[in-house]
C-alpha cells in the first residue's frame, strides 16, 4: 500500500473488532521516601484491534506509565492485563521479549537510539531479535528508512541527525517489524509542522491495513487523527469516547 509516498506492507490481521488489550482493576504506586504516589487507580480499559485511540491528560495524570503498561514495559501494583486473551502476569521473560519485540512497536519522544550505531543499524535492531536473515533485515530496514524520507542517511550516526531526523529513525525501527500495534508517545513532538503531519499520515496508512494504534499526546491536534479518545486525569480515566469529526 502507499501513501502520500510512503510504502505500507499489508499486514494479514485477525478479525476486526477482537479484544486486543484488556485491563481491569490497574493500580500503580510509586515510593517517594515515605510518601506512596498513586499513578494510576483502578483503570478498566478494553482495546480492540483495528483501533485507532489517543490518550491524553495534563501532566502527572498518569498516561506514560499506561502506556509503559499496554507496552509490557512496567508490570502493575494489582489488577490484571490481558494480551490477546492470555494474562501478562503468567508470561515468561522470553514471551514478554518477543510480544515487545515483534507484536509492537514503540515509538519514545526521546528516540532511545543507540548513540554509536547508524540509522541502518539502529532500525535493523528489531530484526535482529527477531532472527531474520542478514540480507532480509538489511533490506527491510532501508526500506523502512526510505519510507520515512532517510534514504540519504542510512549510515548517519544520531549525533548526525536532526531531531527531526532521529525522530523518523525512531519510527521507521517501530515500524520494520510490520507490527500489529503501534504505542506512541508523543510521536510529533519534535517534529515540524509538515513532518509531523505526514506522521500521521503515516499512521492513518497504518489504521487502515489493520494495525492499531495508540498515542499518547497532550495536543488535541494529533488527538483528532485517532477514532477514539480516553482522557485521564489523576491516574482515573476521566472520558472514553469515539471520536467524531464535524
Amino acid at each position: 500500500m502507499q501513501e502520500s509516498g510512503i510504502i505500507i506492507p499489508v499486514r494479514l490481521t485477525r478479525s476486526k473488532g477482537e479484544s486486543v488489550i484488556r485491563i481491569h482493576g490497574i493500580t500503580k504506586e510509586y515510593f517517594m521516601g515515605h510518601a506512596v504516589i498513586q499513578a494510576l487507580r483502578k483503570v478498566d480499559l478494553l482495546i480492540r484491534r483495528n483501533e485507532y485511540l489517543a490518550i491524553m491528560g495534563p501532566s502527572g495524570s498518569g498516561k506514560s506509565t499506561l502506556m509503559n503498561m499496554l507496552g509490557c514495559l512496567d508490570t502493575p501494583t494489582t489488577g490484571t492485563y490481558e494480551f490477546n486473551g492470555k494474562d501478562v502476569a503468567s508470561m515468561e521473560d522470553d514471551e514478554l521479549a518477543a510480544i515487545r519485540n515483534k507484536e509492537i512497536g514503540f515509538v519514545f519522544q526521546t528516540f532511545n537510539l543507540l548513540p554509536r550505531s547508524t540509522s541502518l543499524q539502529n532500525v535493523e535492531l528489531p530484526l535482529i531479535y527477531a532472527g531474520l536473515s542478514r540480507n532480509e533485515r538489511l533490506i527491510r530496514a532501508e526500506q523502512a528508512l526510505a519510507s520515512v524520507g532517510l534514504a540519504e542517511r542510512m549510515y548517519h550516526k544520531p549525533n548526525e541527525l536532526s531531531g527531526g531526523q532521529r525522530q523518523r529513525v525512531a519510527i521507521a525501527r517501530a515500524l520494520v517489524n510490520n507490527p500489529s500495534i503501534i504505542l506512541a508517545d508523543e510521536p510529533t513532538g519534535n517534529l515540524d509542522s509538515k513532518t509531523g503531519q505526514e506522521i500521521m499520515n503515516l499512521f492513518e496508512s497504518l489504521y487502515a491495513t489493520g494495525n492499531t494504534i495508540v498515542v499518547v499526546t497532550h495536543e488535541e491536534i494529533i488527538a483528532r487523527h485517532a477514532r477514539r479518545v480516553v482522557r485521564l486525569r489523576d491516574g482515573l480515566i476521566e472520558s472514553d469516547r469515539e471520536n467524531i469529526e464535524d
